[in-house]
């Protein structure tokens, strides 16, 4: 059993803000898109970042994107909230990841295909909000705290794989009495995200339903879409699709809306 303690610790790590990042979402967050894309100009390494995340095949680009006001502009002030939160991430992603066949490319891959097609999603829905938008930001964060945490009993976690069919999100409960989606309203809480966006990825995990029938509603589109992008060969051979139990009655009232917008139908 991994302690609340080791858990905490590896919350505790997820990195706060650095001043122009500070600057940057307080910006975004009062609607100064130009200003905030000049601030966040000075970053060198969160230009580099949003140049990698927005020239992603998913986004669908001609040409390359360079410039970060440009970069802001495209991804309007939700994306690139969003996107900023998906920096955060990078400063605690490992650098050899050892249980999930992953690397900075194909994680960067899944922030990216998680980011767009959730904005997808929420105009889909005629949903206008950035707090909501930038929910999608902390499936990816959990991951990374969650292979922190399996690597602390890597042998278990193996042995658990072989001898018993569990998924990955049972396995992190019975080692650590949290799993993925108590992960990511750790998480929230550590960024000071509303409680709502808490209880939308809570709902996400398909078994945690609200009575809020707004937020439920949410959570089963977040259910579609983290089952189906983990659910690409680049993420199965990663071994995230090994981390979310479809939950198809949860989610079957919506499933066909979900696969037309999602160009599966």
């Amino acid at each position: 059993m991994i302690s609340k303690n080791t858990v905490d610790s590896y919350i505790d790590k997820i990195p706060p803000s650095p001043q122009a990042l500070k600057e940057t979402l307080r910006l975004l967050d009062t609607g100064e898109l130009i200003k905030a894309a000049k601030v966040a100009q000075t970053d060198l390494a969160l230009k580099a970042y949003l140049k990698s995340l927005v020239n992603r095949p998913v986004y669908g680009f001609a040409k390359e994107v360079s410039d970060v006001s440009q970069i802001f502009g495209i991804l309007g002030v939700s994306g690139s909230q969003q996107a900023v939160y998906n920096y955060l991430l990078t400063l605690l992603s490992p650098k050899k990841w050892l249980l999930f066949k992953l690397n900075s490319s194909s994680f960067y891959e899944l922030q990216a295909r998680l980011s767009r097609r959730w904005k997808d999603i929420l105009e889909h829905l005629k949903i206008n909000d950035k707090n909501i938008e930038s929910a999608i930001t902390l499936l990816p964060a959990s991951i990374i705290v969650s292979e922190a945490l399996f690597c602390e009993k890597i042998t278990d976690v193996n042995l658990l794989r072989s001898v018993k069919n569990l998924d990955l999100n049972t396995i992190l409960f019975r080692l650590c009495r949290v799993d993925l989606f108590d992960i990511c309203e750790l998480i929230a809480a550590k960024w000071e995200m509303p409680e709502k966006v808490s209880k939308i990825v809570n709902c996400a995990s398909g078994i945690k339903p609200s009575d809020d029938e707004s937020i439920n509603l949410l959570g089963k589109w977040m259910h579609l879409l983290l089952f189906y992008e983990l659910s690409q060969p680049m993420f199965v051979e990663a071994g995230l699709n090994d981390f979310v139990d479809f939950q198809v009655d949860y989610v079957s009232d919506i499933y066909e809306e979900f696969s037309s917008v999602a160009g599966l139908s």
